[in-house]
């Protein structure tokens, strides 16, 4: 296996959060472990407070865990590496750097000269379709566009492994569904390894080769469900119903009323 979580458990300190309370701690996860392939696109699907971008954080190096372990490629984590890159929800383009500038900083970072920097930048400013767009600055474009200049960006170093913590969560449903598209293309396009964090149970059916389905007080992996279907999907077809009311199935054994859910 590529990603190996055995064990995982993350304890927060409610004082050192500012919290009022007795000193007690908030057990973020409990025992958690996950196994991921190389290539595979796997989603971690819950409500709030399940503690799924708290491992998403873990296994990107951001987070120490307090208890088992976290390995990919074999070699333990011990921190944020090159090889693994995180996108999230607020895009973090930086306002005075062109969409070309902003897609080339990884790169400017690892001491790429600039010849092939600028032709790493035209290979995937092209395939995030922002051709006319790379002298533009982050506050000229949409934000579905800024999000595809973050993915360019993060695909430009090449990275093994893509972690996505809910980067469509402040989009538009149109403009979620062509990147959800777009994502699934890049990732077929790549071979990058993908592990995604949602609360939209569609969103996980129609991206995830498989879903973990997590569950709070504490965080854990309720159940694993493989999404048996080839891309890309159509959403109102009878196998997509399927799955998700399965997935709904689960998430509905840990909530009483299954708007709890959402909020």
């Amino acid at each position: 296996m590529f990603i190996e979580i055995n064990n995982v458990s993350k304890v927060f300190d409610q004082n050192s959060a500012g919290n009022s309370g007795n000193g007690g701690g908030f057990t973020a996860l409990r025992n958690v472990s996950l196994s991921v392939e190389k290539g595979e696109f796997i989603c971690l699907l819950g409500p709030s407070g399940c503690g799924k971008s708290t491992l998403l954080n873990i296994m990107a190096g951001f987070l120490k865990p307090d208890g088992g372990t976290v390995a990919i490629g074999g070699e333990p984590v011990g921190g944020p590496s090159a090889d693994r890159v995180m996108i999230f929800q607020n895009y973090g383009l930086l306002p005075w750097r062109t969409v070309e500038k902003n897609v080339t900083l990884g790169l400017e970072v690892q001491g790429m000269d600039e010849g092939k920097r600028k032709a790493a930048a035209d290979h995937y400013i092209h395939m995030v379709g922002l051709d006319e767009a790379r002298d533009k600055y982050p506050s000229q474009l949409s934000g579905g566009m800024q999000q595809r200049v973050a993915i360019a960006r993060a695909l430009a170093v090449e990275p093994e492994l893509l972690f996505m913590d809910e980067p469509f969560g402040a989009l538009d449903a149109i403009t979620r569904m062509k990147l959800q598209e777009d994502v699934l293309t890049l990732c077929r396009e790549t071979g990058t390894t993908i592990v995604f964090v949602t609360h939209d149970i569609e969103e996980a059916v129609y991206l995830a080769d498989r879903i973990a389905v997590m569950a709070a007080g504490p965080g854990r992996i309720h159940e694993i469900i493989e999404v048996d279907m080839p891309h890309l999907r159509e959403r109102t077809s009878d196998d997509f119903l399927l799955a998700r009311d399965r997935v709904f199935a689960a998430i509905n054994m840990k909530h009483e009323h299954p708007l709890e859910y959402y909020l």
